[in-house]
């Protein structure tokens, strides 16, 4: 083998499970100055070795665990894998990132990617050590839920130090939202989990002791020493450290980004009362998801006693307890903390989970279900006492969990009789826990997102026009947030396209976009590549590789039969909500969405028609020969 590339492992380990065979190949230098890593690696080995059309369940699609050069336990927020595959939920580009060790052991081991193709005729799991691998029998851990797996794995080989990932009972049952687990932390979007269990794939665990070549280390220590010095002096480090994600129910509903009975409002008032419960009663500690991480925005919770008592756990996420309490107007702190650690047991995502059975309980009060299989549950709103048969019922595929576990998108189109217009999507990926009527800008990433209606992936729309964050931006021509008022429109589609190019830089080179939140900047990030690869890279280099990659994810959706139809977001969020706070406030009414939608377009150089870049942006961009491959398909 050659020298590999400076930062990088070098390696991308192909695992074909059809015949247990594996490669190793060295990883493109050309692709990795272009796509770095992380997501943009990842869509760029799937735009051009997937067929279009392919059924993502089906034994020809491939899964990618993609570290990027930044994947290092000492780097800030280096502790970071970004998974890519198609999605089965929503048959288009699939992405979800996972915190932990996983990645740099991945790279110890002496791969930046791991490429899983084929199906293995019996339940498998993958031992990496170095680079030899094993596959060994599983079938020991069909059923099992994560916890029982990894206490399993870690018992066979031996208490040694490895890093595991696995699937719960829902991704063996090809649960459409089927989480990769890490512990306690989730790759939980997109349905990673239902690809990795049509493989006959239960679990990989890696290990290895491969030095990394780093060009300039003095140069690295240094700079990493003055970013985290930084990184401590900034508030918002010490506001996640503290409070953790889930400190913010009480401002988001304050705020009008907390999505309340299936986003028929954005705010409840239920907030602050739910993270008092929380704080008095579930949390114990934080803790950092990998080794290295001095955020630790991490909750280890528990139900000490009652009916959901439930074991110390990693939990308490916003995004989950939003989608387990105020999605279903459930007021029980309790039952939510039970309901979430259920989720990660059966490996299932927690914000699609709560979404569905928001939508499942309002047709079962507009009497929507019958002939669904119900009895006897009793889905009213609020009635916590069902979640735990819910979940398994959705996990194990028995009786309305069958019709569940498909998506909102999927049970709606089943269900009918005008439950489409309140199955909140888009483009099949249900709606996460903040609301674009507490701030335009978020409107607009929730449409145009390439993996669907998210949060996160790219960025958090909502943190910059209310809660006036720049991440650094504003020299790359993001208008200074503090300027701009957070239900105005115009201007929304603009920013929102410089953000994206920005904010996606996290996913690419494989870092947590919290660091980001605590003061890092493109600027950092970029020295940080230079130093580990000798390589010249700019903050402006970086926010072009984010405009090529969102691009290539663009393509790969509209290959697959996606069009701007598909970026278009649910009716009911526009609207006025119909309680709470803001009932009354028409200004958080999104008043002309295909305003705010053409604006990006034009910034994006984007076709109003067809959705396609440009021939300019194309050859701007660098991505002649996949515009090319997009032809021949």
């Amino acid at each position: 083998m050659g020298k590999p590339i400076q930062g990088y492992a070098g390696y991308q380990l192909r695992i074909n499970l059809n015949n247990c065979q594996t490669t190793i190949e060295p990883i493109s230098l050309e692709n990795s100055y272009k796509f770095l890593g992380g997501s943009g690696y990842g869509v760029k080995l799937l735009y051009d070795e997937l067929p279009k059309g392919m059924d993502p369940l089906s034994s020809a699609s491939k899964l990618i665990f993609a570290t990027g050069p930044l994947s290092l336990n000492q780097i800030p927020g280096g502790g970071s894998l970004m998974i890519c595959f198609k999605s089965p939920l929503t048959g288009a580009w699939g992405e979800s990132r996972v915190g932990g060790d996983f990645a740099p052991d991945m790279k110890r081991a002496g791969f930046d990617y791991i490429i899983i193709e084929g199906k293995s005729e019996a339940p498998v799991y993958l031992l990496i050590n170095n680079h030899q691998v094993e596959f060994r029998s599983a079938r020991h851990l069909l059923g099992k839920k994560v916890s029982e797996k990894l206490s399993l794995l870690s018992n066979e080989l031996g208490g040694k130090e490895h890093s595991i990932l696995c699937i719960g009972p829902a991704g063996e049952n090809l649960v459409k939202y089927a989480s990769i687990m890490y512990k306690s932390r989730a790759a939980g979007r997109c349905g990673a989990g239902a690809v990795m269990g049509s493989k006959n794939l239960l679990a990989v665990a890696v290990t290895g002791d491969h030095p990394l070549d780093v060009a300039q280390p003095e140069k690295l220590k240094q700079i990493l020493k003055q970013a985290f010095s930084r990184i401590r002096g900034n508030p918002n480090f010490h506001g996640l450290q503290d409070f953790g994600t889930i400190g913010d129910l009480p401002a988001n509903d304050d705020g009008g980004d907390w999505p309340s009975k299936n986003w028929q409002s954005n705010s409840w008032g239920e907030g602050e009362k739910l993270y008092n419960d929380y704080s008095q009663r579930n949390f114990i500690r934080n803790y950092g998801c990998y080794k290295g991480c001095t955020i630790a925005c991490g909750r280890k919770v528990h139900v000490p006693d009652g009916k959901y008592k439930t074991i110390e756990h990693g939990g308490a996420e916003y995004e989950s307890i939003t989608a387990f309490t105020a999605y279903l107007l459930n007021t029980d702190m309790d039952a939510a903390i039970r309901g979430t650690y259920l989720c990660n047991e059966y490996g299932i995502d927690t914000i699609s989970t709560g979404g569905v059975i928001a939508f499942a309980m309002e047709c079962y009060e507009r009497g929507l279900l019958e002939g669904f299989s119900v009895q006897p549950l009793d889905l009213s709103w609020g009635n916590a006492e069902i979640l735990e048969s819910l979940i398994e019922m959705i996990s194990e595929r028995k009786g309305i969990g069958d019709l569940l576990a498909e998506g909102v998108r999927s049970a709606a189109q089943r269900i009918g009789q005008g439950s489409e217009e309140f199955a909140i999507h888009v483009k099949g990926l249900e709606g996460p826990a903040h609301d674009p009527r507490s701030g335009k800008a978020l409107a607009v990433t929730y449409g145009t997102g390439t993996r669907g209606m998210c949060h996160i992936h790219p960025l958090e729309g909502m943190a910059w026009d209310r809660g006036k964050l720049d991440w650094g931006m504003q020299k790359y021509g993001v208008t200074d947030p503090n300027q701009i008022d957070r239900w105005d429109e115009k201007g929304k589609g603009r920013n929102v396209k410089i953000l994206q190019d920005g904010l996606v830089i996290p996913d690419v080179v494989g870092t947590c976009k919290f660091y980001m939140y605590a003061g890092l900047t493109l600027d950092d990030w970029a020295e940080m590549i230079s130093a580990l690869t000798g390589w010249t890279i700019t903050g402006h280099n970086l926010l072009m590789a984010g405009e090529r990659v969102i691009n290539l994810q663009r393509l790969f959706n509209l290959r697959e039969g996606l069009s701007p139809s598909d970026d278009q977001i649910p009716g009911r969020i526009k609207t006025l909500p119909t309680f709470g706070k803001y009932s009354g406030e028409p200004a958080c009414e999104i008043k002309d969405f295909d305003a705010m939608l053409d604006e990006y377009y034009l910034e994006r150089g984007w076709d109003k028609g067809t959705g396609r870049p440009s021939k300019e942006k194309i050859t701007e961009l660098g991505l002649t020969y996949e515009a090319d491959l997009f032809e021949s398909n």
